[in-house]
């Protein structure tokens, strides 16, 4: 599914990613933990395509397709979903037009029919059910005046509706009370495929007693130092990361 080769990159002039390797295999979750700075999200800002990100050596490969090479536009197509951190508000734009366009757009990237308004309105009502979104917040301008759950779960519900191959979770459960954990959680674990891999990036336990990982890899200073099973994150819980020295904010 995903291989990641000796990748190095920097912003600004400032080296974040030094050399990581990572492989991840279709209907696998793997866990990345580590301590502030270690560069998970800019891992997750590199796969997904943003910019100011200066990839200077290795490759990035999905289903045998080189990454680095596509356009943010093309890697979703091709089936890479960042679910972010800090969901971004988009005001004058009204949640179910947002969906509607995402998801046109990707299946006509894909030579794909685009979906008649009553089908794409019976998938948004179902998955949104799953979710408990109440149909008014869809009608809300993009995550607009939404709390931290609200947002969480809209990027859940854009990824049910994409059907993406390889999901990106950059920290979701930052923000998270335990109610909005647990559907948030509850929605990803619905997504679970044998042709699904998801890459869950979190500082903390709590988030993986709800989305078990297959792999859990520790960060440190911008490469993987450490892999195990989910027993791992077990052992970070207790311990911390006291042994990682803790660089600066990636």
């Amino acid at each position: 599914m995903l291989e990641i080769k000796n990748l190095h990159v920097q912003i600004e002039d400032k080296r974040i990613l030094n050399g990581l390797n990572l492989t991840v295999n279709k209907g696998e979750i793997a866990a990345i933990m580590g301590p502030n700075g270690s560069g998970k999200s800019t891992l997750s800002y590199v796969l997904a395509g943003k910019e100011d990100y200066e990839v200077l050596d290795g490759e990035i490969l999905l289903d045998g397709e080189n990454l680095l090479e596509m356009e943010p536009d093309e890697r979703a197509a091709v089936g890479v979903f960042l679910a972010f951190q800090y969901p971004l508000e988009i005001p004058g734009v009204a949640s179910m037009t947002f969906l509607k366009a995402t998801l046109n757009a990707q299946r006509k990237a894909r030579g794909e029919e685009e979906l008649s308004t009553p089908d794409f309105i019976k998938r948004v009502n179902a998955a949104a059910q799953q979710l408990e979104i109440p149909k008014d917040m869809l009608k809300r301008a993009l995550n607009v005046g939404f709390s931290g759950g609200e947002k969480k779960r809209m990027e859940i519900l854009q990824m049910a509706l994409l059907q993406p191959s390889f999901c990106i979770l950059d920290e979701t459960d930052s923000g998270l009370d335990i109610d909005a954990l647990r559907i948030v959680s509850e929605g990803v674990n619905a997504l679970r495929s044998p042709d699904r891999a998801f890459l869950v990036i979190t500082h903390y336990q709590r988030l993986l007693n709800h989305i078990v990982p297959d792999t859990v890899h520790v960060m440190h200073s911008g490469r993987i130092v450490k892999s195990g099973g989910k027993e791992l994150a077990l052992e970070l819980e207790a311990s911390g990361y006291a042994e990682y020295r803790t660089g600066e904010a990636a």
